[in-house]
């Protein structure tokens, strides 16, 4: 039992609207309001929570009869005097390939401006919020946590403190392995235009599938050619030999965190805390790309990065929300 409540609030997003796949422009935006937020009339800093891949908004608040919820570990931990009270945000950023992964592309739509220029300001509009950059984190897991990392890089005027678990970085590392399954899963179903069309139909039917729809979904965040027949983007491997396209490959390259940040010193300069983690035994070598991270925000002159890895891998994470929440709202202004 929550201590909170929950509040579906619901946003006609303008940028969103005529969106190049067609998926919804009408979405709903999941509000946790903390225990004591209907007593007063307190403001309280934003946690904007960005799930993985092929995850909703909703997943987060998924039920589960042995254990409970990110919302509700986080709910507890504020009774318990754990945490102090903040309001978390869940956007839904979904898209008909199983995510956008929360940056504005031509073939997907403008998610990272749906964010940054919607989202957080109906949010501020319509709860008691503190409205400032200052007050406000990004987290996420996966591709959730590359999605905060990149709304921290690109737009710092709206987020101040980070958290990144197991996000999506060091490409070359995390990435490209995943390519070649992917190829087999395209080719097998008759090409990028019959797999798109197929997988939308109950989804990938295995791991090589789920790959496939990854490199889909990031292909068109990462590689978007409107112009060209659907799915509207540039595969980075030959369907036929498996081999690498270099000039696809350096514009998927071009969104790896570990790439951009060098190239985004004053935008790490502006950011107060970003917490960083992943399992030691992460199945994407994502705990290498975290290390890659973290080195490269302190070569960048980050005020104040903290890297973690646990022992585990990539899926079942979610309890380590239970360490970050804290740290995150801990960096935050607070009222």
């Amino acid at each position: 039992m929550l201590h909170g409540r929950i509040v579906e609030s619901r946003l006609e997003s303008a940028v969103l609207k005529d969106n190049p796949l067609g998926d919804p422009h009408v979405r709903d935006v999941l509000v946790y309001l903390p225990p004591g937020y209907d007593e007063g009339d307190a403001r309280y800093p934003t946690v904007t929570m960005l799930p993985g891949f092929a995850a909703t908004h909703r997943s987060v608040l998924g039920f589960s009869p042995w254990k409970p919820n990110t919302v509700e570990r986080f709910d507890a931990q504020i009774v318990a005097g754990e945490c102090p009270p903040a309001i978390l945000v869940l956007p839904d950023c979904m898209t008909r390939w199983g995510g956008s992964q929360f940056v504005d592309s031509a073939a997907t739509g403008a998610y990272q401006t749906y964010l940054a220029e919607e989202v957080l300001p109906h949010v501020d509009a319509t709860f008691r919020t503190i409205p400032k950059r200052e007050a406000r984190a990004v987290v996420g897991r996966s591709s959730g946590g590359f999605g905060a990392l990149r709304l921290g890089l690109d737009r710092p005027d709206v987020v101040a403190v980070v958290g990144s678990h197991a996000g999506d970085a060091a490409f070359d590392v995390s990435m490209r392995p995943m390519l070649l399954p992917a190829a087999i899963a395209i080719a097998a179903a008759g090409g990028l235009e019959a797999f798109a069309e197929r997988v939308v139909d109950g989804g990938p039917r295995g791991g090589m599938e789920f790959d496939g729809v990854f490199v889909l979904a990031s292909s068109a965040a990462y590689a978007p050619e409107p112009a060209a027949p659907a799915p509207h983007c540039a595969l980075p491997m030959d369907l036929r030999t498996g081999e690498l396209l270099e000039e696809p490959w350096a514009r998927w390259r071009a969104h790896d965190p570990v790439t951009l940040i060098p190239e985004r010193e004053e935008a790490v300069a502006q950011l107060a805390y970003v917490f960083l983690d992943a399992g030691n035994r992460d199945e994407h070598g994502l705990h290498f790309a975290a290390r890659q991270l973290a080195d490269a925000l302190h070569a960048a002159g980050a005020p104040r990065v903290q890297l973690e890895e646990y022992d585990g891998g990539h899926r079942g994470t979610s309890y380590r929300y239970e360490r970050s929440l804290p740290l995150l709202i801990g960096a935050l202004e607070q009222a």
